[in-house]
């Protein structure tokens, strides 16, 4: 089993933002990978190349966006593309815009433990019942994600793939799942963990389940 974090920012100035000291977009690689997501891949703008600056020696696949004309849609279809070209096995993929920067990693970890146990099913994360980011979208679900309109905007994406296919949403106890960077760290609420095991059984929270190669700093690798 194989699932991917796509991680989409619409512009450089939201990829570097600055968060904890940390531009936004590394800070959210160095989250899905303490969350055991692999590969890692990031769409977004660079002209000037500061967000590969930024993601220097991080195990990161970035790449370029999709052309505008495609919308949202297919901004999250060629993000999923590039994972799979990294990792061919690559089964699912977690859609995670970059605006969602307060999320735990132990989300990422929960999310792919429910797949493991139901991986035809998209899963949805949930804070107090209220469905919010990174979706689970597995790669069988790509031909119904590049047909959505491109006037489309990630809500109603969301809710439309949710609509296509078997899905379940997962109350998970993170308020990163559904406040975003708008939301300053001093106003979030606490992280509470999810009621129930995801996938039916315990892990130990806060473990992490992957990190990256030990290996000196070099640029991430890119995609046109």
């Amino acid at each position: 089993m194989t699932v991917a974090a796509c991680i989409l920012a619409a512009s450089p100035e939201s990829a570097l933002r600055d968060v904890d000291g940390t531009p936004n977009v590394r800070r959210l690689v160095d989250l899905a990978w303490a969350g055991g997501a692999f590969p890692v891949v990031v769409v977004v703008p660079d002209p000037e190349g500061a967000v590969a600056t930024a993601l220097a020696g991080a195990s990161v696949i970035l790449g370029a966006p999709a052309p505008l004309e495609l919308g949202p849609a297919g901004q999250m279809a060629r993000a999923i593309d590039l994972a799979r070209a990294e990792v061919d096995a690559t089964d699912a993929a977690l859609v995670w815009p970059a605006r969602m920067g307060w999320l735990d990693a132990e989300t990422v970890t929960s999310l792919i433990e429910a797949h493991g146990t139901d991986r035809a099913t998209l899963l949805r994360p949930a804070y107090l019942g209220m469905p919010g980011w990174p979706i689970l979208v597995p790669v069988a679900m790509l031909p119904t994600l590049r047909a959505l309109a491109p006037d489309q905007m990630p809500p109603a994406i969301a809710e439309a793939l949710a609509g296509a296919a078997p899905s379940r949403t997962i109350e998970l106890g993170d308020p990163g799942i559904v406040l975003g960077l708008d939301t300053p760290r001093d106003e979030l609420p606490a992280f509470d963990g999810p009621p129930e095991p995801p996938a039916g059984h315990r892990h130990e929270w806060g473990a992490l389940v992957a990190s990256g190669p030990d290996e000196a700093p070099e640029p991430p690798a890119t995609r046109d």
